[in-house]
């Protein structure tokens, strides 16, 4: 290319960008509030665009966008470089939000597929199916703790602790510490950066990682079934992982089976309450409309915004020239509002048909945690219909999060009921019942070794 076609094709660049400028930063205090508008605005004027924010980089808000941009897995990497050893890239979060590699999530394949290879034989369908009698029995001990009383805080005392418990129990480690580790995620997500709090928050965190360090250096030493064991022995591009990528991974599979499931529970009892008669025909048609309802709540809540990527190899997409290093916002929760993709995009209907959302992202990155989440909550949903099928939210205790740049998640969600009566045992004796069943049936091992479904008194 000479000097003069080099210019002339910068010039375009630089003329194309002004043409799709639109000023947009997810992480504004504004974003939340306006989204749908924004959302709106973005799908008619240019569901391609590009903002100056954080360093410049694009935003894909188009659903069929989104769906084409998103697999084209050779021109786009997750990756991310800490020691500025391969190209430097700045992993999934714009603006950079951290100084670490989030496990196999800002990987790029090969070594990726080896750690999704090594954990699929726990998160299929069959090998969830295994733990719905485990799950039920949390959410029955759960909802004990509160059903005398008329009132309950579906975040705090329902939505964080099922998730916490269940996936502590997947990984291996101690169902009783799942208070060590439920704060600190959590917090970490909510917690503004420039918060007086943030230090006491951090120090949460380095506790709940000394636990992790801990739970690995045990489970090497007297190896048991679960995902730690898996990461441990992986072979990841011909070696074994280290241990602060054995962390990095665990950290990564607690944070994505904690607050993502939380959000989407607590977000789905808050619309169920404000429209009582859809939630009387859910709970008597659950044969028919749970799955359907469960893609519905997904689609319009869509508790991981996007993700950021940054282009690894020249390519044009719809007119647009992507190059090298540019960065670029995915944005699954926009590309679910597409009306392009789906009829009143923004109103949820429980019955809706051909919901091809894009909650749990695309490409080799889709989350691998899909069927445990939908699993969660559906039995959380169906645990609360059961027992507390008049409870209304209380709009007053209401707190979310203040920013949904990460998680569009909810602090507090208080709600009230008619009282009911306690059915078996309260949660601390779940607990230490549960962590038999776990240590004595090897509940825990992949699919591929054991099929036995969990079986609980």
């Amino acid at each position: 290319m000479t000097t003069e076609t080099h210019d002339a094709a910068d010039n375009d660049r630089t003329e194309l960008k002004a043409r799709l400028r639109y000023d947009f930063d997810r992480t504004a205090p504004d974003y939340k509030d306006n989204f749908d508008s924004i959302t709106a605005e973005l799908h008619q004027k240019c569901p391609i665009a590009w903002s100056e924010t954080h360093g410049g980089h694009w935003v894909i808000s188009g659903g069929p966008d989104v769906f084409g941009i998103a697999r084209n897995g050779e021109a786009l990497s997750s990756d991310h470089d800490i020691a500025n050893q391969r190209r430097g890239y700045q992993g999934i979060a714009i603006p950079k939000a951290h100084q670490y590699q989030m496990g196999f999530l800002e990987m790029d394949p090969p070594g990726q597929r080896h750690y999704r290879q090594a954990l699929n034989p726990y998160m299929s369908p069959a090998a969830v199916e295994r733990w719905i009698p485990f799950a039920d029995d949390i959410c029955r001990a759960v909802l004990n703790e509160r059903i005398e009383t008329g009132s309950i805080d579906f975040v705090e005392e329902l939505a964080n602790v099922v998730p916490a418990i269940q996936t502590l129990a997947m990984l291996g480690l101690p169902l009783v510490d799942w208070p060590i580790y439920n704060e600190p995620f959590h917090a970490a997500v909510y917690t503004p950066p420039d918060s007086p709090d943030m230090p006491r928050v951090m120090e949460l965190v380095g506790t709940m990682l000394n636990n992790v360090a801990a739970g690995v250096a045990s489970v090497r030493a007297n190896p048991r079934p679960g995902l730690i064991d898996a990461i441990i022995n992986a072979e990841i591009e011909g070696r074994a992982p280290t241990d602060d990528e054995v962390i990095g991974t665990i950290t990564l599979l607690i944070g994505g089976g904690f607050d993502t499931t939380t959000a989407l529970t607590t977000h789905s009892l808050e619309w169920l309450s404000a429209h009582p008669d859809e939630r009387d025909r859910l709970s008597r048609n659950r044969d028919a409309l749970l799955d359907s309802a469960t893609e519905e709540f997904l689609r319009f809540y869509t508790p991981a915004p996007g993700d950021g990527r940054t282009v690894s190899a020249d390519f044009e997409y719809n007119g647009v020239q992507f190059k090298e290093g540019d960065r670029l916002w995915l944005s699954w929760a926009m590309a679910n509002r597409d009306p392009q993709m789906f009829e009143c995009p923004h109103e949820i209907e429980i019955d809706r048909k051909g919901n091809r959302h894009q909650a749990f992202g695309l490409g080799v990155h889709r989350c691998i945690g899909s069927n445990m989440g939908r699993m969660m909550f559906k039995r959380m949903l169906t645990a609360v219909l059961d027992r507390m099928p008049d409870f209304v939210v209380d709009s007053s205790g209401r707190e979310a999060y203040e920013s949904i740049a990460m998680m569009n998640g909810m602090r507090h969600l208080p709600a009230t009921f008619t009282p009911g009566r306690r059915v078996g045992d309260g949660l601390d004796a779940t607990i230490e019942r549960l962590q038999k069943v776990c240590d004595e049936q090897r509940i825990a091992e992949p699919v591929t070794k054991s099929t036995r479904v969990a079986k609980v008194d």
